[in-house]
């Protein structure tokens, strides 16, 4: 693709989630994603009720009455995004690809840190670590960062959702919160190490999918190409048992991936590709401010 068209496609990418940062995110982002800790802000004079444990003993001996040390807190976070480009990514049968819709959501994800004066980076993940984008500030890095969601080309087609797990924990050495969006699509068991990364860090997971994965249409005879494998077959959508057994399949998978979440304490949410992302994110973030 040429340099313009990128261009253009970043802009576009641009406009439409920074638009939706700053316009409906305001302020659920920030209450819902917390900082650190508490930083030191200054000292006052001591006030009957107030802890003598925070007595800043220095500036209480200089002026011979109790000052006592406030804090508030530390609002600067750090966010990764553990981004799946694998081949599954690729699939849509509706308004667009599970690939074209992680992409917005990442990019809103981005703009509502930029904006909340976070820290952003990215991993590119597959079953290998693609791509490692450190953690900076500034619209510059927002830009790349997107470019590269648009544009990158990974080196494999598979999935490891645990090896790019196990990387992000020993990578990245300061709590942060960090967004995982994939389809979740992984024969392995991964349980291990979310739960081992969201002790260190805090993790939230958001999966999107393509309805046909869910309900298979009854449309005759089709080919199937797994995008992860090469492995081609045709099926009879028409047969109501391939219907019933592809619907199972699925019910199987959400209900595996549940057991994972709940066991390893992630929030997480899902979203189709021809569902509304704005609302899944909104519900995520106001589920998080009243905890």
């Amino acid at each position: 693709m040429e340099t313009s068209e990128i261009l253009k496609r970043v802009r576009k990418i641009e406009i439409k989630t920074r638009g939706l940062s700053s316009n409906i995110f305001a302020g659920e982002y920030h209450s819902a994603f917390k900082g650190r800790g508490m930083a030191f802000a200054e000292v006052r004079e001591y006030q009957y009720g107030d802890d003598i444990r925070d007595i800043e003993w220095n500036v209480t001996a200089r002026f011979g009455k109790p000052y006592i040390k406030v804090f508030e807190e530390e609002r600067e976070l750090t966010v990764m995004l553990l981004v799946d480009v694998s081949g599954s990514l690729e699939f849509g049968t509706q308004c667009q690809t599970k690939r074209e819709m992680q992409t917005e959501i990442a990019a809103t994800l981005a703009f509502s840190a930029i904006l909340n004066n976070d820290k952003i980076g990215v991993i590119f993940f597959s079953d290998r670590i693609e791509k490692f984008i450190p953690p900076k500030k500034g619209r510059k890095h927002i830009l790349y960062i997107i470019r590269e969601l648009l544009e990158f080309k990974p080196e494999s087609s598979r999935t490891n959702i645990g090896a790019a797990l196990e990387y992000f924990t020993g990578a990245i050495k300061r709590r942060c919160t960090c967004f995982m969006l994939s389809d979740f699509i992984d024969g392995k068991d991964f349980k291990q190490p979310l739960t081992i990364a969201n002790r260190k860090h805090d993790v939230v997971a958001v999966q999107v999918y393509d309805r046909r994965i869910a309900e298979l249409p009854d449309v005759g005879l089709i080919k199937m190409h797994d995008a992860e494998t090469g492995h081609e077959a045709i099926i009879d959508t028409s047969s109501k048992a391939v219907r019933n057994a592809q619907a199972q399949w699925w019910s199987q998978q959400k209900e595996r991936l549940r057991d994972t979440f709940a066991h390893s304490s992630v929030d997480n949410v899902s979203v189709r590709t021809d569902g509304d992302y704005v609302a899944a994110l909104r519900a995520l973030f106001a589920g998080r401010s009243k905890r």
